[in-house]
């Protein structure tokens, strides 16, 4: 389980922690998805740092409104599963250690 205790955490400076995490527990990761918030110095840090290839999935240039992107449906699909089970949808626990015990 990988716990990031912050209060306000822009995406790429969260995403190093969690990337080394997870690249602890799997090292054969070599493909992460992500959106526009983790482009810049946060894909050359997870190549050299991690050897992880972060692949931005952009938006196409003029698109006004909802779009179906490649491999962004997967992350959608993925938080409509986790909110219908009741134990995700709310944090319902007071502490972290409750939440790391659930």
């Amino acid at each position: 389980m990988v716990v990031i205790t912050a209060a306000s955490v822009q995406d790429r400076d969260g995403g190093k922690e969690v990337t080394e995490k997870l690249h602890k527990v799997h090292p054969q990761l070599k493909v992460i998805w992500a959106d526009g918030g983790y482009r810049g110095k946060f894909i050359n840090w997870a190549k050299e740092l991690c050897n992880i290839i972060i692949d931005v999935v952009y938006k196409k240039d003029g698109q006004h409104g909802f779009e179906v992107l490649p491999r962004r449906w997967v992350v959608e699909r993925s938080f409509a599963w986790i909110t219908k089970c009741r134990r995700l949808v709310v944090d319902y626990e007071c502490t972290i250690a409750h939440s790391q015990a659930m």
